[in-house]
C-alpha cells in the first residue's frame, strides 16, 4: 500500500441479502485518499456510495477487500475518535441547544481529553454561528442546522471527515452558498475529506480529485483530478476550466451507465 494513502480500500466487495436474495452494491472497488485531501464520489442513486462511505466509516462490514486508515481498521479508528460523520439529515437533539448538540460528542466520549477548552467556542464563530449560542434546532433555519452538524462533527479533532450528501436536503440557493462555507471550514482545519454527493459542480467545485462509481453494482468507473486553485470561488464555475472538468465527469457517469446496461444485457442473455 502506498506510504501517502490515509484511506486505502481494495478489492471492496458488499453483498446485501434481501429476502433471501443476494444483492451486490459494491464490486471490486478500489479507493484511496491521501492525507488532507478531499475527495468526492459520485455515481447514479443505488450504485453503492452509501454504502462504500459506511465501509469506510466502520459502520458496516465488507462482504469482502480491505480498509485502513493511517494503518488502522476502520473499527480502530472510530474508537480513536479519528473519523468525524456529516450525513444529510443533521440529527440533532431538540430538547438541547446548539451549543449542547456541538458539545455532545465530547460529553458522550468523556474518556477523550477535548482538544482544548474553547474548541466548542471556536467552531461555533468558525461556522458562523456565534450570535445562535443558545438557540434550539427548530430555532434554526436548514442551512444553520446542517452548519451545527459540521461543528460537531469536528469537535473531537478527527483526522477523516465522511459526508454523505451533507447539502442534499438544502434548496439551491442554500446549498450553493454552503458550498464555499464549508470550503472556508476545510481550509482553516484541514482534514481528509470523502464527500458523497449527486451534484457534478459541487464535487468539481470542492474537490481534488473525484472519484466516478458506475450503477449497482458500484465499480469505480475512473477519476478525474480537479487541479484548479485554491481558494475557490463561484466565479469560477463559469471558467473554462471547470466546465472542462465537469464535462469530463459526466463523460465518465455515462460510461458507467453503459458498461451496467451491457452488463445487464448480457446475464440476461446467458
Amino acid at each position: 500500500m502506498e506510504q501517502h494513502s490515509h484511506i486505502t480500500v481494495r478489492g471492496l466487495t458488499h453483498v446485501y441479502g434481501v429476502d433471501g436474495t443476494a444483492l451486490t452494491a459494491l464490486d471490486g472497488v478500489d479507493f484511496e485518499a491521501r492525507r488532507g485531501e478531499f475527495v468526492s464520489v459520485i455515481g447514479p442513486s443505488g450504485g453503492g456510495k452509501t454504502t462504500l462511505l459506511k465501509v469506510i466509516g466502520g459502520l458496516l462490514q465488507p462482504t469482502s477487500g480491505i480498509v485502513v486508515i493511517d494503518g488502522a481498521s476502520p473499527e480502530d479508528a472510530q474508537l480513536l475518535k479519528r473519523i468525524g460523520f456529516v450525513f444529510q439529515e443533521p440529527a440533532l437533539l431538540p430538547w438541547k441547544t446548539m451549543t449542547q448538540n456541538v458539545r455532545l460528542p465530547m460529553e458522550i466520549n468523556h474518556g477523550k481529553t477535548p482538544p482544548d477548552i474553547g474548541a466548542t467556542g471556536r467552531l461555533i464563530e468558525m461556522v458562523g454561528l456565534d450570535e445562535f449560542r443558545d438557540y434550539y434546532p427548530h430555532q434554526l433555519s436548514g442551512g444553520m442546522r446542517q452548519r451545527v452538524a459540521f461543528a460537531r462533527a469536528l469537535v473531537t479533532d478527527p483526522d477523516v471527515l465522511l459526508m454523505d450528501e451533507p447539502l442534499g436536503s438544502l434548496d439551491e440557493i442554500t446549498r450553493t452558498s454552503m458550498r464555499y462555507e464549508l470550503l472556508k471550514v476545510w481550509e482553516a482545519l484541514p482534514k481528509t475529506i470523502v464527500l458523497i454527493t449527486h451534484s457534478i459542480a459541487e464535487a468539481v467545485m470542492m474537490s481534488d480529485r473525484v472519484v466516478v462509481l458506475s450503477s449497482r453494482p458500484g465499480r469505480v468507473v475512473g477519476e478525474v483530478s480537479i487541479d484548479l486553485p485554491r481558494p475557490r470561488e463561484e466565479a469560477l464555475e463559469r471558467a473554462p476550466e471547470f466546465l472542462e472538468r465537469a464535462d469530463r465527469v459526466k463523460e465518465l457517469l455515462a460510461l458507467g451507465a453503459k458498461r451496467t446496461t451491457t452488463a445487464g444485457r448480457a446475464r440476461a442473455g446467458s
